[in-house]
């Protein structure tokens, strides 16, 4: 069996490697990446200034890399915070088997056919594989996304994390996590889902994240977790959504005897809404769209939230000690040495461990990097009538964005440079929908981005350019009878 598995690693291999040869190969057909156009530029610590910082190498931030290469945008550094391999959620604190998209998506190919991730299955497991996959592990998807970074030559620095931004004149400062100082002339916050807030924590009057006693005994679902250690325990868990489920069932599969799903509400979301928006026009469209439709979409689409996988479901019926608790949201939380006492609306609950399934926030005011500006960007709330903010208060919270993801100004002309951030995490939804986090919508979303990047670099840069234009000389003529030399020529020169 061992030598089964062997050669078809081997094979694996072969296909791979293969592939990468091809997918260079078209990389060079067309021309990626062109030679860099932008001007450069020394900032006031002499150095040279930036185009563009990239905040965050994961699914996101890697494909806005890969397409600023493409448009000949290529001073960027993208940094990543976390070691090589455990960019975004997928190794670290995604818990499902398998991703919950088709496995027919694409974008982080941005329109190469040889860089799909169907081209690098069938690369090593032929088309009947192929047929045969259902949905993309989630592991899979990982090597997927790093290999394409390897074959398109995007350079990632891992290890590597903003600490602040702040303006500095026409450009942005940016402070690293190892004390460097860089200047940017753009900005992209693509850092993940609780980039622009962190996780949300339920508001109970015995219980603060903050204090010490909750670690080891409450956890929430975003963090990294020794699951290890649950083998025996009771776990209770607040939420009943995906990431809710995949955490219990995690849980579960390490050795947890019980792990009980609470809710609010009196069953499961049964409909997936965002799959009726899940279409190009859609996906293009809203972004474009004044700002009554953005906020009737989205204040829907929170609202009605979305089921779980029916995967994520069959994996927790399958699992003993695994139920659900509907119509019996918690009152209070105590952490105390030896576990945690729940007090619902049907009674008291004890556990030994309790996780916490409640998502991430979106709150500018929260995210540290932005503290020099947090106070003057622009959210949903500036825009929304009263009592439009108070029946939508998450709403409310998500900032205000430009027609390429750029932060606005709450009162102009206050924070200079704002608007050289470009926020490509869930934070933006509300005003481009989910162009900056699912897969669906990466390739718009990342496209409209890179645009509007490389639409400012070159009006900002425009007189530069012209005077290039002027200056250019190309003696196409002078192997013919024809060719004039430059100080004899008559008219535009």
């Amino acid at each position: 069996m061992d030598g089964v598995v062997e050669r078809e690693q081997a094979e694996g291999d072969r296909g791979l490697a293969a592939l990468r040869k091809t997918a260079r190969h078209d990389l060079a057909r067309l021309n990626y990446p062109p030679a860099n156009w932008v001007p450069e530029r020394a900032g006031p610590d002499g150095k040279r200034v930036l185009d563009v910082l990239v905040v965050g190498a994961g699914m996101c931030g890697q494909t806005v890399g890969w397409g600023l290469l493409r448009e000949g945008i290529r001073n960027i550094r993208v940094i990543e915070r976390e070691t090589h391999g455990r960019e975004g959620p997928w190794n670290t604190t995604a818990r499902m088997p398998i991703l919950r998209s088709p496995k027919h998506l694409t974008g982080p190919d941005l329109g190469v056919p040889s860089l799909t991730f169907r081209a690098w299955y069938e690369a090593q497991h032929g088309a009947e594989g192929w047929t045969k996959l259902y949905k993309i592990d989630r592991l899979d998807w990982l090597a997927y996304l790093l290999w394409v970074r390897e074959v398109v030559d995007l350079k990632v620095e891992n290890g590597l994390a903003l600490a602040r931004i702040e303006p500095a004149g026409d450009l942005l400062r940016a402070q690293l996590s190892n004390g460097e100082i860089v200047h940017a002339r753009k900005v992209v916050l693509a850092n993940g889902r609780d980039g622009s807030g962190g996780f949300r924590w339920p508001a109970l009057p015995s219980f603060d994240p903050a204090r010490s006693e909750r670690h080891g005994r409450v956890f929430h679902t975003l963090q990294d977790i020794d699951f290890t250690r649950f083998a025996g325990k009771r776990i209770g868990v607040l939420g009943v959504l995906a990431t809710a489920i995949d955490n219990a069932c995690t849980a579960l599969d390490a050795g947890a005897r019980e792990a009980v799903c609470f809710a609010r509400r009196p069953h499961l979301p049964q409909v997936n809404k965002s799959k009726g928006v899940s279409f190009s026009g859609f996906q293009r469209g809203q972004g474009m769209l004044d700002d009554d439709w953005r906020w009737k979409i989205y204040t829907y689409m929170l609202a009605a939230a979305s089921p779980p996988p029916h995967e994520s479901v069959l994996r927790g019926q399958r699992l003993p000690g695994f139920s659900f608790r509907f119509a019996e949201p918690w009152l209070d939380m105590i952490v105390e040495a030896d576990g945690v006492t729940v007090k619902t609306t049907k009674g008291e609950e004890r556990f030994d461990i309790v996780l916490i399934g409640t998502g991430f926030d979106v709150d500018m005011g929260r995210v540290k990097e932005l503290a020099a500006f947090a106070a003057n960007v622009k959210l949903w709330a500036d825009v929304r009538s009263a009592d439009e903010t108070k029946a939508n208060a998450e709403a409310a919270r998500y900032p205000y964005l430009g027609r390429g993801f750029e932060l606005q100004e709450k009162t102009s002309g206050t924070t200079p440079g704002l608007g050289d951030i470009h926020l490509f995490n869930w934070g933006s939804i509300l005003s481009q929908g989910a162009l900056a986090g699912d897969i669906p919508g990466l390739f718009i979303g990342a496209t409209r981005l890179v645009q509007t990047l490389s639409h400012a670099l070159f009006t900002t840069d425009v007189a530069r350019h012209v005077q290039n234009m002027y200056d250019q000389e190309d003696p196409e003529l002078e192997p013919t009878n024809y060719f004039v030399p430059r100080d004899r020529r008559a008219g535009t020169l």
